[in-house]
């Protein structure tokens, strides 16, 4: 398949890419480049695209693809307060906007990736499968619920859009992301020793490593259409469910001599749920989610290490708010966050 690949120079596109060329597919990607240098270790090898914002993307740039893999956005919960009205024009308008120029292109399968943050203040322990009701707490969350609610009006005949609800990501990418909570413990706990927890430890949160994503995606491309035709799949294992303070006792594992600090500063987090993932197992019998946790600890402290992780890229460089605000300051991005001075096509 001819594939065209958003945010391939992101956190996840930077891991799917390969996958997804692996796989046989032709992949073209598309990204606005704020964090195409944002890199731990030799620089990826990136497959060619178009260096555009998604809010500027044209019918042109959608013509003879198969499919869209659609992972571009504001990437996390504090983007997401810092400029919820940019939340919405990028993360909502511009992808439905995006997945309607698809259709009008003749694309036939659309794969957009949504989060298991749509099930938000879920209460309780139960497990939540994709008919749960959605709770999104955060303008990043309410915006992957909106956008699949208009991404589910295009469906027809010849255009299937897919929703992928991703767990909370973890592992290594060349370009790394030090703000989600996996990768921000080890490297708390690599760099000083310390594995700082700032809510009280017991909320719930589903992970999944990144190559998992990258696999479930694969997966979706070629199954049969009636399999995943405007269908939500959550994305991960039921293993992975785990608790704030579970996934702290896997750091300390992995980081021997690193001590556990849990300040409670945050307060109690809404957030919390665990995951059903028996749906994605039924229709895609081929496709497991093999990383553990504890698995994912390790990888990181080693990449950390054999690729000589700084303090000041861990807080700056690899964690996005940090980013986009530093290069704001500098006079690098406007408003908008786009490019000062740069073209965007």
């Amino acid at each position: 398949m001819r594939v065209l690949l958003t945010g391939h120079q992101g956190y996840l596109g930077t891991v799917m890419a390969p996958v997804l060329v692996d796989a046989g597919h032709e992949v073209v990607g598309l990204d606005h480049g704020l964090f195409a240098h944002c890199v731990l270790g030799p620089p990826p090898d990136d497959p060619e695209g178009h260096r555009i914002d998604l809010r500027d993307v044209e019918a042109e740039h959608l013509a003879g693809f198969d499919a869209v893999v659609h992972l571009a956005a504001l990437s996390n919960d504090p983007l997401g307060a810092l400029a919820p009205q940019l939340t919405y024009d990028i993360n909502h308008h511009a992808s439905v906007r995006l997945a309607r120029l698809a259709r009008e292109a003749g694309v036939r399968r659309f794969l957009y990736a949504s989060t298991c943050s749509v099930y938000g203040a879920s209460g309780g322990d139960d497990l939540l499968d994709e008919d749960a009701p959605l709770r999104p707490v955060t303008p990043y969350a309410e915006s992957k619920v909106r956008v699949e609610d208009e991404l589910l009006a295009l469906a027809d005949d010849w255009f299937t859009p897919v929703f992928l609800r991703n767990a909370t990501a973890f592992g290594f990418s060349p370009r790394l992301r030090a703000d989600i909570v996996l990768n921000n413990l080890v490297g708390h706990a690599y760099l000083a020793g310390q594995v700082r927890v700032l809510s009280d430890g017991t909320p719930w949160r589903p992970l999944v490593h990144a190559g998992d994503i990258a696999a479930a995606f694969a997966a979706v491309l070629t199954a049969p259409r009636e399999a995943v035709h405007a269908r939500a799949f959550n994305v991960g294992t039921e293993r992975n469910n785990v608790t704030v303070a579970e996934i702290a006792a896997e750091v300390l594992a992995a980081v021997p001599g690193s001590e556990l600090l849990i300040t409670g500063e945050s307060g109690g987090d809404p957030r919390s749920y665990r995951v059903d993932f028996s749906r994605i197992r039924a229709a895609l019998p081929d496709f497991h989610a093999r990383w553990s946790v504890q698995a994912g600890a390790v990888e990181l402290v080693e990449a950390y290490r054999l690729h000589g992780l700084t303090k000041h890229d861990f807080e700056r460089r690899f964690t996005r708010l940090a980013w986009l605000s530093d290069h704001r300051a500098s006079g690098g991005l406007d408003g908008s966050l786009r490019p000062t001075g740069a073209a965007t096509r």
